[in-house]
């Protein structure tokens, strides 16, 4: 089992935002843009890594199921 979290700049998250992340984040922000949000990695090239919803800096992670050993 597989989903996506956000969190912004501000430390609030935001769970279970599902296989379409950008479409749940527009959905309960009450939105209908969101840009992309980039970080450059050092070998020069650059990694969607969330995105900018009104004011709102998200970025995503990736949530696993962790089972032990």
């Amino acid at each position: 089992m597989q989903d996506t979290m956000g969190i912004d700049q501000y430390g609030n998250t935001y769970h279970g935002l599902g296989k379409y992340p950008r479409k749940a984040l527009l959905e309960r922000l009450g939105r209908s843009h969101a840009d992309k949000m980039y970080v450059d990695k050092k070998d020069g090239s650059t990694v969607h890594i969330g995105y900018i919803i009104s004011g709102l800096w998200i970025r995503l992670y990736s949530v696993q199921e962790w089972k032990a050993a």
